[in-house]
């Protein structure tokens, strides 16, 4: 070879790419190389260009097993403080989320609990909850803020977002949600709160770096189309792209209002309606389906996937690990939920914790085994895609790579070569 040896090579894998329309992209007796970060070279190991220990500093054998794109987690709001297990015995008790959230329970106690919290003690908090979906083989992960509804606890929040990608090397989005709920001294004040997150804590908190997107609650219980419209005018004039939860509970226009803007997602999606599904499949906006809450809220109206599949709207699938509505620590559980719950196929739901959950968070440079793609990858104790949505639980990650080295080599603060981050 002319060129530098690759850094490492994998043979005798299984690989599902998900970078074609054939069914998982796989490609079966097949080799995959890193080299600085990236996918160097990727086919049957019959294609090989030379002896595979000419070809890579290390090399080894997988006898098979099945590798995937690192696994994407699209929607989280991983930092919080304390928890909600007491509503989850009020749920069961026959109370409804909207009842508790009128309440002054639902996000409102969990805002109590986040700016009552120091930056550590957030940290620590979420630390566990981001290894838990690393081990799982989440390599990219996106964080809300919108437990602090007011600046110095939504900069906490982020701030801990930040660190949790830093130290333990994965990739982390942020996501402002400065309106996810009016705070308890705004309550007859909204116009007021409003403006505070528009003018002075949306600017402010880029202004920081701390802000890859924004995002907003459209709800009868939450915020209004017009409040929302506001905000995303506000994020356009700050050149930052735009995401919405949507029609969860009702259909308020929702992701309508989030197409208009080009907006990267509508997420949960309960009672979209036909107008919506136009409309985001004219902008391209990603549907994320989110069965960890349709499962804790015990909804029986799931997403219309029918109009979905027939506009082509691209289906991301995500946790929603939240302390209130969706305390789930497995994306890989939640694609398997989307299977059974909202009758993905198998390829629909993987596609959507991979190359569709990285368009929802417009990143290009990964969610595929493709040459030139970060390499994010996962090694299973799986032979054919589908058993990642199969078993229930249980460790199916052997070995996680976020770009290009395994993740328990990884030094804690180490950066990544990314275009991307």
């Amino acid at each position: 070879m002319t060129q530098p040896r690759w850094d490492r090579l994998l043979l005798n894998a299984t690989l599902a790419t998900f970078a074609d329309d054939t069914p998982y992209g796989l490609v079966e007796q097949a080799a995959i190389a890193m080299q600085h970060g990236r996918i160097a070279w990727l086919g049957r190991m019959n294609e090989l260009p030379d002896a595979p220990v000419a070809l890579a500093e290390e090399v080894e054998s997988l006898d098979g097993a099945l590798v995937t794109p690192g696994l994407i987690d699209c929607h989280t709001h991983l930092v919080f403080g304390g928890d909600r297990a007491d509503e989850f015995d009020l749920r069961l008790n026959g109370a409804s989320y909207e009842e508790i959230a009128r309440a002054g329970g639902g996000i409102t106690s969990t805002v109590k609990a986040t700016r009552a919290a120091a930056e550590e003690h957030l940290y620590a908090q979420a630390l566990p909850r981001a290894r838990a979906l690393l081990a799982d083989g989440v390599t990219t992960l996106e964080i809300k803020s919108g437990y602090g509804l007011e600046l110095d606890s939504e900069r906490r929040m982020l701030r801990v977002a930040r660190r949790l990608g830093r130290e333990l090397g994965i990739s982390v989005r942020t996501s402002f949600l400065g309106l996810h709920a009016v705070p308890a001294e705004f309550k007859d004040r909204r116009a007021d709160y409003l403006a505070l997150v528009c003018d002075e804590m949306l600017p402010a908190l880029a202004r920081e770096g701390l802000v890859d997107a924004v995002d907003g609650f459209c709800e009868s219980i939450g915020f209004s189309p017009a409040e929302v419209r506001r905000l995303f005018e506000r994020a356009r004039e700050l050149d930052l792209p735009v995401k919405l939860h949507a029609e969860q509970l009702s259909d308020q226009g929702g992701a309508a209002l989030v197409a208009e803007f080009g907006g990267l997602s509508a997420d949960h999606l309960e009672h979209l309606g036909e107008a919506g599904v136009r409309a985001m499949a004219a902008a391209g906006t990603v549907a994320v389906l989110l069965p960890g809450a349709f499962y804790a809220l015990r909804e029986t109206r799931s997403p219309p996937l029918g109009l979905l599949r027939e506009q082509r709207v691209p289906l991301a699938v995500a946790t929603d690990c939240n302390p209130g509505t969706s305390p789930l620590l497995s994306l890989r559980m939640a694609a398997g939920m989307a299977c059974t719950l909202f009758r993905l196929t198998p390829e629909e739901a993987l596609r959507g914790v991979t190359v569709n959950a990285a368009r929802a968070l417009g990143l290009a440079d990964r969610g595929t085994l493709a040459a030139g793609q970060r390499a994010d990858l996962v090694i299973w104790n799986a032979r054919q895609p589908a058993e990642l949505c199969y078993w229930i639980g249980g460790n199916l990650a052997r070995r996680v790579y976020v770009a290009g080295e395994a993740v328990s080599r990884r030094k804690p603060a180490q950066r990544v070569a990314s275009t991307q981050p």
